[in-house]
């Protein structure tokens, strides 16, 4: 659903609604769920300016949908896999009812956050997939560490590498603070700052054994996920 054709201007009341950017189905292009087809699911607005971001479309705007109009144009798509996404989307309110409604439903819900807000409010059984900034990113005084004893081990722990510098940051707190024994970590590259071969070599080959860690390569192939949309 490229656009959402609803109403802008604030509902009254706003319970069980939300402020959407879009819906649509494609692939997933990162993250342990790399592949699967996926209803992602776009909330507006983002307190945080990351430099590297590709959604600033998403931080104003967007239209009011109410949860039964969400659920009802996800199942047009007729996958179990939903990504609830933003911008933040932790900084609406409501979101975390939207994810134990999905949940509800039977839907395998994964959850795109920048780290940056209490992840405790999102349902224990949605896989987190939490941003840490770097400090390339321009915002990694952001994080909240105490995100950290919120996560399970089918939850993500994502780095954006912008350069060297923020690839060594990364790997200090990896080692220092023990982030894989909370979840999986994923090292993924900034687009067009640092060459995926290049974040691959940097990783010392021991730290391959024992690390609990993946290079996660961000691919943007459009035609790929405009196929794959236009055939579903």
């Amino acid at each position: 659903m490229p656009a959402v054709e609803k109403s802008s201007r604030v509902p009254e009341p706003r319970e069980g609604m939300l402020k959407i950017t879009e819906i649509f189905h494609s692939l997933q292009g990162e993250a342990l769920q790399v592949g699967l087809p996926t209803v992602f699911v776009r909330l507006t607005g983002c307190p945080l300016r990351c430099v590297y971001c590709d959604s600033e479309y998403a931080f104003y705007g967007g239209q009011w949908m109410h949860f039964d109009e969400i659920l009802a144009e996800i199942r047009k798509y007729e996958t179990p896999y939903v990504c609830v996404t933003g911008g933040e989307p932790l900084a609406q309110k409501r979101c975390a009812g939207l994810l134990k409604l999905l949940c509800d439903e039977g839907f395998k819900v994964s959850l795109e956050t920048s780290g940056a807000i209490d992840i405790s409010q999102a349902d224990q059984r949605v896989s987190r997939v939490m941003d840490l900034k770097t400090p390339g990113s321009g915002e990694a005084e952001k994080n909240l560490w105490s995100n950290l004893k919120e996560l399970g081990r089918h939850d993500q722990i994502k780095f954006v590498i912008c350069s060297r510098e923020d690839y060594e940051w990364a790997r200090q707190q990896l080692r220092e603070r023990k982030l894989d024994e909370y979840s999986e970590v994923l090292f993924s590259t900034a687009w067009g700052q640092v060459a995926p071969e290049d974040l691959a070599g940097w990783i010392p080959r021991r730290c391959w054994r024992w690390l609990n860690l993946r290079v996660s390569i961000v691919t943007r192939w459009p035609w790929i996920m405009d196929n794959a949309t236009a055939r579903n």
